[in-house]
């Protein structure tokens, strides 16, 4: 078995979605078994945060990692990146609380980690997991699980009363092979952009949040249809869904071999499956 990290540097500045606030993240190549984790170089002593599962604190239209006052807000497109590039270990240096939203899709992150390339890190005792029976989680006609598969595969639906969006399916599968992975993930899942709901974009703002929305970084939707087409792909809001569910299950260090289904889901029930996994017992 073996691992890999950046072979070499990746520096990115951009607007947070909910915040607003300006920030500076580097990407820096990370030593073997270490995983995926951030450090707030803007705060004293550098606080380090992991990208585990047990460091989520919370999971409002967004996924956040942190404890206490040290957080950092918005990962999961980010972290998504990453991991669906093949990059095991990454240090993530940010000057502030929230990861740049960027385009609102994951294509920016996919193209700098293609650019710099990847370096491979051998490692002895790893081990696959593999899911042998279904493990579920529901919230009234919501849900998301891991069922026994060959292969690790994400699906997702979702549905909507606009016309635009309505009813959408997609599923993409995450090969072994590295370099097909990342290849089938930059192009059918990386460039899905986030999506909001004309009705909703005022109670959010009145709540203290998309304060760093735009139209240049979300797709918004009315009872018209698009408020800025061209859409990149008929179906890409259920492929930034898609993008949001490898994001947030990247929290368990490497995917386990599983079918991972989800519907009309969110951020809170994507962790609460991936919570589900590691207290399940291979």
């Amino acid at each position: 078995m073996e691992q890999h990290t950046l072979a070499g540097e990746i520096t990115q500045i951009g607007v947070g979605l909910h915040s607003g606030v300006s920030t500076q993240v580097r990407i820096l190549p990370a030593e073997a078994g270490t995983g995926r984790y951030f450090v707030r170089v803007d705060l004293p002593d550098l606080p380090l945060i992991p990208a585990q599962v047990a460091a989520v604190s919370h999971t409002v239209l967004s996924t956040q990692l942190g404890k206490g006052e040290v957080y950092v807000r918005t990962v999961e497109h980010l972290l998504a990146a990453l991991s669906g590039m093949g990059v095991d270990n990454a240090r993530i240096e940010i000057d502030g609380p929230e990861v740049p939203l960027l385009d609102g899709s994951a294509s920016v992150w996919t193209a700098n980690i293609a650019q710099v390339g990847l370096v491979s890190q051998p490692l002895n005792n790893q081990v696959t997991k593999v899911i042998t029976e279904p493990i579920s989680v529901y919230q009234g006609d919501a849900f998301v699980c891991a069922l026994p598969a060959p292969e690790t595969r994400f699906s997702y639906g979702i549905d909507f009363d606009l016309p635009a969006i309505g009813n959408q399916w997609y599923s993409w599968s995450l090969t072994t092979e590295l370099e097909k992975a990342s290849a089938s993930f930059a192009a059918e899942i990386a460039p899905a952009r986030t999506f909001g709901l004309l009705h909703q974009i005022e109670h959010l703002q009145k709540t203290g949040l998309i304060k760093g929305g735009s139209l240049d970084n979300a797709l918004v939707c009315g009872p018209e249809g698009w408020l800025n087409p061209p859409l990149r792909f008929a179906n890409e809001p259920v492929r930034h869904k898609i993008l949001d569910l490898v994001g947030d299950l990247s929290l368990l260090g490497t995917f386990p071999i599983a079918h991972f289904l989800a519907y009309k889901a969110s951020h809170n029930l994507h962790i609460q499956l991936a919570q589900r996994i590691l207290d399940f017992r291979f």
